[in-house]
């Protein structure tokens, strides 16, 4: 006998029992979007690989070691996106969008990176991200930090950890770049194979090493915060005011630089010591050059992304067990004949109780194998139809998780008698 096709590697499906929770967390992510006026734009899972290449630059780990690329039936080069931005940068590019700014985007779904799974690492992940073109901060640095800050409170996570740096611009960069180099070259004996490859390509992304050994290196080499260029320092005192002010609490690490090169001043990182190394679960930051990078006009913007794999695991973490959905009202018929008659009843409910989740019994059996399937649905009530009550236009409730007695009632006034059994 054959084995079973199995799904890809770090690939996972989400099955019924948790499908209600991602969409719980999703529309309560969503609801806050929308109250900040962020609007929502659907993009392609595959993009032109150059979308990536250009935009995140060729150095990245990303680029380099991570992106499912292919060529397609026509010759080009395709890519499953690893990461949003670029994908809404190329979309406003393209439908001109950036006319009427500022513009607030919001995206979701899936996103692919040919990483070692791991606990809060997959694959193919989902994300939530926003992004915001025109404000040149930190005004709008902080609204996007202020609205994450309230995404936690809404979904009850008090233990995330803000850590805020100025990457400044790109002047600024290119000169801390110099002094960064001269001094790692210093102790290239010391540098493990990672870095020594970014020490020719990116030498900001050594600081990002997660390697123990590199520790005390990245400690000691000079800070990008001593060459900060003026404007760059004022706009990023100013986003630490704001904060204060709104009783966001924030630890500035110099040695932030975040994984992509089209970021530039602001970026930020939300952390949790819950879930081991994979602790970041949201982060973002500015990129004005990104825009002009990709063929548009300069333009400020300002963004980020939150892995929604980990936010559920901390909500889960925070909540507590949870139970399954399940169906409020199992509807069946007594026997075969009469199973049109459940059917129908059924789309009445749902019609006039939408609140109310309806599961109508189908397939047939004797009555106690209906009964049996009635109790394992979890449903709270059975809702029966026999000869008579389809003769008198009547109902039998009886009751499956109270000690109470079955009643019968008027189909007309089966709402009025949902909300007394329901009510609880």
């Amino acid at each position: 006998m054959s084995e079973h096709l199995q799904a890809i590697r770090g690939m996972n499906d989400i099955l019924p029992a948790d499908s209600g929770e991602w969409r719980a967390l999703e529309n309560a992510l969503v609801a806050i979007l929308d109250a900040y006026g962020y609007r929502e734009i659907r993009l392609p899972i595959v993009e032109q690989s150059a979308v990536f290449k250009r935009s995140i630059g060729d150095t990245t780990d990303i680029v380099q070691k991570e992106m499912y690329s292919f060529d397609d039936r026509n010759g080009d080069n395709l890519t499953l996106r690893p990461e949003g931005t670029a994908g809404c940068v190329r979309a406003v590019l393209q439908h001109g969008l950036l006319q009427h700014q500022p513009l607030r985007l919001w995206y979701g779904g899936p996103m692919f990176r040919h990483e070692r799974p791991q606990r809060g690492r997959q694959r193919q992940f989902h994300q939530i991200g926003a992004e915001v073109f025109g404000p040149p901060g930190p005004d709008v640095d902080a609204e996007l930090i202020l609205m994450t800050a309230r995404m936690w409170r809404a979904l009850g996570l008090g233990e995330l950890r803000l850590e805020i740096n100025s990457l400044g611009t790109a002047e600024a960069r290119a000169a801390y770049r110099e002094v960064l180099t001269r001094y790692l070259e210093a102790h290239r004996d010391a540098l493990d194979a990672d870095s020594l490859t970014r020490l020719e390509r990116n030498p900001l992304r050594i600081l990002d090493s997660k390697n123990p050994d590199m520790a005390a290196i990245i400690a000691d080499a000079p800070s990008l915060a001593d060459h900060l260029d003026d404007e760059s320092r004022v706009q990023f005192d100013a986003l630490q005011s704001i904060l204060a002010d709104n009783g966001v609490e924030c630890v500035v690490n110099t040695r932030l630089v975040r994984g992509l090169d089209y970021y530039s001043r602001t970026v930020f990182e939300w952390i949790t010591n819950e879930l081991g190394a994979q602790g970041t679960v949201c982060a973002g930051g500015r990129y004005d050059g990104l825009v002009e990078l990709m063929g548009g006009k300069p333009t400020p913007a300002v963004g980020f992304a939150m892995g929604l794999e980990r936010l559920l695991e901390l909500w889960r973490q925070a909540r507590g067990a949870r139970p399954q959905a399940h169906p409020d009202v199992y509807l069946m018929a007594t026997g075969n004949v009469l199973d049109p008659h459940a059917l129908s009843l059924a789309e009445v409910l749902r019609e006039r109780c939408p609140q109310h989740r309806v599961l109508v019994h189908v397939g047939g059996g004797s009555m106690k194998s209906r009964m049996k399937k009635a109790d394992r649905s979890g449903a709270m009530l059975a809702l029966i139809l026999g000869e008579e009550e389809v003769a008198n236009g009547t109902v039998t409730l009886k009751p499956l998780r109270a000690d109470a007695p079955q009643e019968t009632c008027a189909q007309g006034a089966l709402e009025e008698a949902l909300r007394r059994w329901l009510a609880a």
